[in-house]
């Protein structure tokens, strides 16, 4: 055990953590994603007992969101016609407010599609047990200053 990591952070997660630089991206996704085949190139990690908010909390508590882009975090849209709530989306924004300055102004959305093209360039795609739909998140690495 570490002081000062939260504990839903496992060493695998951690270590990818380390391991991603600059403008890396690692998605969060929500129990429907299909996170071994969009990351065949990428890191998938196992966190199936956790829903995204938690461990979305967790990882803004330990790196920075980039601020040289407009919207290092994004939520995948949801499609038109669809008839789906998404009010995991607002706390996801009430958590980003905790850790980035820039608050709910950091958040973008991407077309779902366009969502999974992205997803298959992310370093890492970690996935949960999460049960809202559209509940993924991508998030893009800021630069650690200490």
């Amino acid at each position: 055990m570490l002081k000062g990591i939260p504990k839903i952070l496992s060493p695998e997660l951690l270590k990818v953590l380390c391991e991603m630089g600059h403008s890396d991206r690692i998605v969060i996704a929500d129990g429907n994603f299909p996170a071994e085949s969009m990351g065949k190139d990428a890191i998938v990690i196992r966190c199936d007992g956790h829903g995204v908010p938690e461990l979305l909390d967790a990882i803004l508590q330990v790196i920075p969101l980039d601020t040289y882009v407009d919207k290092p975090m994004n939520l995948m849209e949801v499609m038109p016609g669809d008839p789906v709530k998404t009010p995991i989306w607002d706390t996801y924004k009430e958590i980003v407010a905790k850790h980035d300055e820039r608050g709910a102004a950091c958040v973008g959305n991407i077309e779902r599609f366009q969502f999974y093209e992205e997803a298959k360039k992310a370093y890492a795609i970690i996935a949960t047990g999460e049960s809202a739909v559209y509940a993924n998140v991508m998030l893009q690495k800021g630069v650690v200053i200490n």
